[in-house]
């Protein structure tokens, strides 16, 4: 019986050892060793997926206990407001995530790409900005219950998006294309800023998102690629700084090795005023689509970025 009790103690020591090991193995392998580190777009996808609207997304994306957004750019110590602009053009729709960098500056992190190719076929991805992610960070459902082949790319079975909520919100007639209204050091007041975590925690909670979601570097949605990238945003002050490196404020003491040099801290500070108006955005002014109508920014048409 004695010896019994310490085989058993001796298997689940090891078997401690190896999940550890493992564990250590899988967090290396994934981490980007950029900025974008902190903020997984399978996750993301998934939290669009489960939106009932283009609001809502924007909501649950800068609500902390969704545990998607760990994002802080700027590096003065809070995870930063993500705003989401619909650039429309015809069926194709570009859902860009913009963190307001400072009072003259804003930068993309990401965009959802959806494009309609027939009255129930939609095809949606998100692409990573290549300051944040390197070239080519393209992710995509990959379970569904509706699928095609695309014809484009080797026949490879795409999902097909067409019954998810956000996208028949887009779709529907009555959508007005959605720009937030806020912008930096302009927030909502429900909007209340929090620390971010070690990449190693931030991970731990994302990863589970990753089996629904695959990563291509082949883009479905072209017309919405295209039209995306002459509003794109760019920051040279967040280009200068974090370029190929990682914000080692956020991943101080997590052990894994990213290669590179560390990046330098920021310089803008932000301070949230959680009571100021809604203010104009200072976003474009995006294309009318058929059958909807558009909101109106009432600001100045966003500068096309460097590509």
């Amino acid at each position: 019986m004695f010896t019994k009790k310490i085989n058993m103690k001796v298997l689940i020591l090891i078997s401690g050892i190896l999940f550890t090991s493992f564990t250590g193995f899988s967090l290396e392998t994934d981490t980007l060793g950029t900025a974008g580190d902190d903020l997984d777009l399978y996750a993301v996808m998934e939290l669009f997926k489960d939106s009932e609207s283009v609001e809502d997304f924007e909501n649950k994306l800068n609500s902390e206990k969704n545990e998607v957004n760990n994002l802080d750019i700027n590096q003065d110590g809070n995870v930063d407001y993500i705003r989401v602009i619909d650039y429309a053009d015809a069926n194709s729709h570009s859902l860009t995530l913009q963190v307001p960098f400072s009072e003259s500056e804003d930068q993309d992190i990401a965009v959802i790409e959806i494009e309609q190719t027939d009255d129930e076929t939609t095809v949606v991805q998100i692409v990573g900005d290549e300051d944040l992610y390197g070239e080519d960070y393209i992710v995509e459902p990959n379970s569904g219950e509706d699928s095609f082949k695309d014809q484009t790319d080797n026949n490879t079975q795409v999902i097909n998006a067409y019954k998810w909520k956000p996208i028949r919100y887009i779709y529907a007639p009555s959508y007005v294309v959605w720009v937030s209204p806020w912008r930096y050091n302009h927030y909502p007041r429900m909007y209340r800023p929090w620390r971010p975590v070690v990449w190693s925690v931030y991970f731990g909670r994302v990863h589970r998102h990753h089996v629904h979601y695959r990563r291509v570097r082949h883009h479905r949605c072209h017309n919405a690629h295209r039209y995306y990238y002459k509003h794109r945003r760019h920051s040279n002050t967040f280009h200068a700084h974090h370029k190929s490196h990682h914000n080692k404020h956020h991943h101080k003491g997590h052990g894994v090795k990213h290669g590179g040099k560390k990046g330098n801290k920021g310089v803008h500070k932000k301070k949230t005023n959680m009571n100021s108006p809604a203010p104009k955005s200072n976003a474009g002014k995006p294309t009318k689509r058929p059958g909807g109508t558009v909101k109106k920014s009432g600001g100045k048409k966003p500068k096309g970025g460097k590509h």
